[in-house]
């Protein structure tokens, strides 16, 4: 598996790390603050070897890196890579914000029309 992740340009393996969703979510959690393994397994149904397993592929992608604080392991993200990704999702931005507002982004609700039969009567008319 090392030569084949070797093989693999930067960002393939930065897109191959962030397929899984257990890891997006590990990257969520660390964009909001640095955590500990037993801090991160806390937020999953998955055991401490599987988050551990994770959190390899995220440093192979240079997404996180870690550093020994006490006893434990405190595990920081690196953004840096993430730029490849969204550099990379820009170029398809006009299909899904063509008028370059942020709010674009949610589908106006459209409206039902009106069902004549249902007319509140007024004042007898």
């Amino acid at each position: 598996m090392y030569y084949r992740l070797q093989s693999m340009t930067c960002p393939d393996i930065v897109f191959k790390a962030i397929a899984h969703p257990a890891r997006r979510q590990i990257i969520t959690l660390l964009s909001r603050s640095n955590c500990s393994v037993k801090e991160l397994t806390r937020s999953f149904a998955i055991s401490q070897p599987a988050v551990s397993q994770h959190l390899r592929e995220l440093r192979e992608a240079n997404l996180v890196t870690s550093e020994k604080v006490g006893l434990e392991q405190r595990y920081k993200l690196t953004v840096e890579p993430i730029r490849l990704v969204f550099e990379w999702s820009s170029q398809y931005k006009r299909f899904f914000d063509p008028s370059g507002h942020a709010w674009s982004f949610v589908p106006a609700q459209k409206s039902s029309p009106r069902n004549p039969s249902r007319r509140k009567i007024r004042n007898g008319g």
